[in-house]
């Protein structure tokens, strides 16, 4: 089932690279996000059939990663869909008419090189034995006040391509928020359909929905690949630190091992920094 699961990330990857290019493209287009208005804005951004497009393909994306998360470990799942962050420069740049710098470049192979190194080096999967609701609630009350506390730095004051990574990063954690909550109700899907009156269904909810206007805008605002790195490495990061965290996945089988796998997640945190530093501006004469 771990093989599967590896599978399943791996598409969920190409799609949601190729969902986010989409939706960058239509969310250029379409008017400036106002959250005085959240409905009248969103009603702009789905009327760029860019931006829908992105979407459908970003639900497909959804629920393949879904999938994944049912059948392997959350840490698992987010170590190979980060991984997956490199296969964006090519449809970045071959269909979307994005230029990457060398700095970019860097930046988008460290990344993916670090968090598959975390993929290939957890040790051997092993079945949920659930998790605590204190830590649950602990963890995701963190994370998702981060969010929204990014969300409002970056959307209420003058917006500039800086506010734009920001408003990224706030995006990327809301959507690590949702991902932790998916998997704590994968994890009672036994009862069925009932297992979805949850509260851990609100926090799904309020997570998606502030990550869609805080992504649309900070695409809005900033440069696409700075833009799409930095959440799809927050929401990665966030993701396999709760399955670390709220359910248990392993980290390590030893010292050296533990080790190596907290190096990796530095290069993860220094290929962030390297994509999201400003380009330098050719110098006037």
């Amino acid at each position: 089932m771990t093989t599967l699961g590896i599978a399943l990330a791996l598409a969920c990857a190409a799609m949601a690279n190729l969902g986010m290019l989409c939706k960058h493209r239509g969310a250029c287009e379409s008017p400036e996000i106002r959250m005085r208005r959240p409905l009248r804005s969103a009603a702009a951004l789905f009327r760029s059939r860019w931006w829908t497009l992105g979407f459908a393909v970003a639900a497909v994306a959804w629920v393949l990663h879904v999938a994944a998360m049912a059948v392997a470990p959350l840490s698992l799942v987010q170590a190979v869909i980060a991984g997956g962050l490199v296969l964006l420069a090519y449809p970045a740049t071959r269909y979307f008419g994005h230029r990457l710098c060398r700095r970019e470049w860097c930046g988008l192979g460290l990344a993916a090189a670090g968090l598959a190194f975390l993929a290939v080096t957890v040790p051997h999967a092993h079945e949920s034995e659930g998790y605590s609701i204190a830590t649950m609630i602990a963890f995701e009350s963190v994370t998702i006040g981060a969010g929204f506390a990014l969300f409002a730095s970056g959307a209420l004051r003058r917006g500039t391509i800086s506010h734009g990574v920001v408003l990224g990063l706030s995006s990327g954690l809301l959507i690590g928020v949702s991902n932790v909550a998916i998997k704590a109700l994968t994890e009672g899907m036994d009862a069925g359909v009932a297992s979805l009156l949850s509260p851990w269904t609100v926090v799904a909810v309020i997570g998606g929905l502030g990550a869609f206007f805080a992504l649309a805008r900070g695409m809005q605002l900033g440069e696409a690949i700075p833009v799409i790195a930095t959440a799809s490495v927050a929401a990665n990061c966030a993701a396999i630190l709760g399955g670390v965290v709220v359910f248990g996945d392993p980290i390590g089988s030893g010292v050296v091992e533990g080790l190596a796998r907290g190096l990796a997640f530095a290069a993860v945190i220094a290929a962030a920094a390297l994509v999201r530093m400003p380009r330098a501006e050719p110098a006037h004469t």
